[in-house]
């Protein structure tokens, strides 16, 4: 099994066509069954916030301002979304509302930085070097898919980048160990997806994005926040 679904090898590029036509298919019904209902119907004035709601998960100041921001900017557009702290190795599920649905520790790419290499999705995993094993940051509509091995929630594919339940890999990656471990200095392994536990992506991820598309804002480790979220710099202009 690959340490990352990256289907990039000749052999499989008409496999590899065949799952992308059937992720855009999936994303376009997606996004249909999401665009039959006016926003104001998706999210009720009840359901709506100013803040993110936390409940008992421990979170960043980082996480905090930018789910806050989120919230209250409606820039989810009324639909599920999560963010991943890659300083923290953590991924926070929320509902539509902001209420928070999950959170759990993660395994994040090998190289640390902020941008992915060009082309990186069409490359063999053995060419990539470790330091272009990164997880770039940004902001992503994300479905629920498929690769050649297994269902992932593609983040973006044409850069190869999904969220899926851990894989063993090599033995010597110790990767469930990773996960558990309390420091996240240790969970940088991965090509550059980002691994959960099993438990939480059948428990929380499967059911937030189950029917719809969902935002990924996977924040920066290198670059300035409103760098890679402009629309947060604009705001705070108004």
């Amino acid at each position: 099994m690959r340490s990352c679904p990256r289907p990039p090898c000749p052999s499989i590029r008409a496999s590899r066509r065949a799952i992308k036509r059937a992720c855009t298919a999936a994303l376009a019904i997606a996004l249909a069954i999401v665009g039959d209902a006016p926003l104001a119907a998706q999210v009720t004035p009840t359901e709506r916030a100013i803040r993110a709601e936390f409940g008992s998960e421990a979170a960043s100041e980082a996480v905090r301002g930018i789910a806050d921001w989120i919230v209250a900017s409606g820039d989810h557009q009324g639909l599920p979304f999560m963010i991943v702290d890659k300083v923290g190795a953590r991924v926070f599920v929320f509902a539509r509302n902001g209420r928070v649905a999950g959170a759990t520790s993660a395994l994040l790419g090998m190289g640390i930085g902020d941008e992915s290499v060009p082309d990186i999705g069409k490359r063999r995993l053995a060419t990539i070097r470790p330091h272009e094993r990164t997880t770039p940051a940004g902001r992503h509509q994300a479905a629920l898919g498929f690769d050649l091995e297994q269902d992932v929630l593609w983040v973006d594919y044409d850069q190869a980048l999904s969220l899926h339940r851990v894989i063993d890999g090599k033995p010597a990656d110790r990767r469930r160990e990773r996960l558990a471990s309390a420091s996240p200095l240790d969970n940088r392994i991965s090509y550059g997806c980002i691994n959960v536990p099993a438990a939480f992506y059948d428990g929380v991820v499967i059911p937030a994005f189950t029917g719809t598309v969902g935002i990924v804002y996977i924040l920066p480790e290198t670059r300035a926040l409103a760098d890679v979220f402009p629309a947060m710099r604009r705001a705070g202009r108004r």
